[in-house]
């Protein structure tokens, strides 16, 4: 039934005005937190718990928003190519039951909707849209995923199975998908994590040669056409959203660097070991300059200071990024290094976090923070949460 609904969703492609573009009330921060389904990482707490222990462990993640005075919860609805909702085009996600397709007994994204808009919060329903698995054993899919009916459209690389990004056919049917909860449910914004082509790894090279050979034609270099088609994605997305639901806000978080200065005299001032725009094949800053989206979050997920990504550095440039261009910009920062023993001396210290949106708060540009994630937000491990909460939601 799932492959079934391929294509299957009729939405005009017409291209929104940047001049309606939707926002938060004037004057309204976003205080927000990325809620994470995926291998059960904030929620649910494991696989296969009951209807009535998944809602309350999700309404205790909102009451938590409400009490650390956040105003806007990230809920990561597809993260495997399944869905928290009943989708004709994906099954049900694991990370529900432990089993792929197996109905919850309960509507997770709806629920959410409901619960959240009670308590004043904005609920952003966050997709990857192309991974498809942890692991590259397309037979442990459920039996009628999309992915088993068209093995030619995935492509296993680092552990992983991934959709491949340069088939049209692909591209519009992760758009399918996604758009189905955006006509369901009366969401704030679809958001997007930093996932379009997967991370580099080393000695592995992505199998996508066939669809540069077919669909590259026209295109100086496979880097060029890799954007191409991530831009593709976003500029279509975002036409769709606004057919779809006026209103709805289209924001995507990337990793926190454009391109490095050394690649790039527009760049950062930075030397990180990767750049979306090189490694990531995600043109950013063009996606921003262009109003393709809403909203910018990059994951600025270093301490100030830190020499190879100063996190002072990288909000001084997106600031210079979005400016003029009327699309927000939000700050991910990284809630989950507080009091971790593993990370750099700044992030033992409780007040790290803190001075990120004293520091940011003086670049008019930054409308807001996402902090990762709501296990943490809960935890407060180093105190770090309470800490913001107390200088700068009060």
């Amino acid at each position: 039934m799932v492959a079934a609904m391929i294509g299957a969703l009729a939405v005009p492609a017409v291209r929104g005005s940047a001049a309606a573009r939707p926002g938060p009330p004037p004057g309204r921060e976003t205080r927000g937190m990325w809620l994470a389904s995926v291998a059960n990482r904030d929620w649910p707490s494991r696989k296969g718990l009951s209807a009535a222990e998944q809602r309350a462990e999700l309404l205790v993640h909102l009451d938590t928003a409400v009490r650390r005075r956040l105003n806007t919860v990230v809920l990561q609805v597809r993260p495997t190519a399944d869905a928290l909702w009943p989708s004709p085009y994906e099954p049900w996600a694991e990370c529900l039951t432990g089993e792929q397709g197996r109905d919850p007994g309960w509507d997770p994204l709806g629920t959410a909707v409901e619960e959240a808009r009670r308590r004043g919060l904005e609920l952003h329903a966050w997709f990857n849209p192309y991974r498809v698995a942890n692991h590259t054993d397309p037979t442990r899919l459920a039996a009628d995923h999309p992915a088993r009916s068209h093995p030619g459209w995935i492509v296993p690389y680092g552990g992983r199975l991934h959709y491949n990004p340069g088939l049209p056919e692909v591209r519009r049917f992760v758009q399918d998908a996604m758009l189905d909860a955006v006509a369901r449910y009366e969401i704030d914004a679809v958001h997007w994590d930093d996932y379009f082509y997967p991370y580099p790894v080393a000695g592995e090279s992505f199998a996508d040669a066939d669809a540069y050979e077919e669909y590259g034609a026209d295109f100086a270099s496979l880097g060029d056409w890799r954007r191409n088609n991530t831009e593709l994605l976003v500029q279509e997305m975002g036409e769709r959203i606004r057919e779809v639901r006026p209103g709805v806000r289209f924001g995507i978080s990337p990793f926190g660097v454009w391109r490095n200065f050394d690649r790039d005299p527009e760049g950062s001032r930075t030397r990180a070991g990767l750049a979306t725009y090189d490694d990531l094949y995600a043109d950013t800053r063009k996606w921003v300059r262009e109003g393709l989206v809403d909203y910018i979050c990059p994951q600025l997920y270093w301490n100030i200071g830190f020499e190879p990504a100063d996190y002072a550095e990288l909000v001084r440039w997106w600031s210079a990024a979005v400016r003029g261009t009327g699309v927000d910009l939000y700050v991910g920062e990284a809630l989950y290094k507080a009091g971790d023993p593993a990370q750099p001396a700044p992030w033992q210290d409780a007040g790290e976090l803190s001075r990120h949106l004293t520091l940011a708060g003086t670049h008019p540009e930054v409308r807001g923070h996402v902090y990762f994630s709501a296990r943490e937000v809960s935890q407060d491990r180093a105190g770090a949460m309470a800490r913001v909460v107390e200088d700068h939601y009060g």
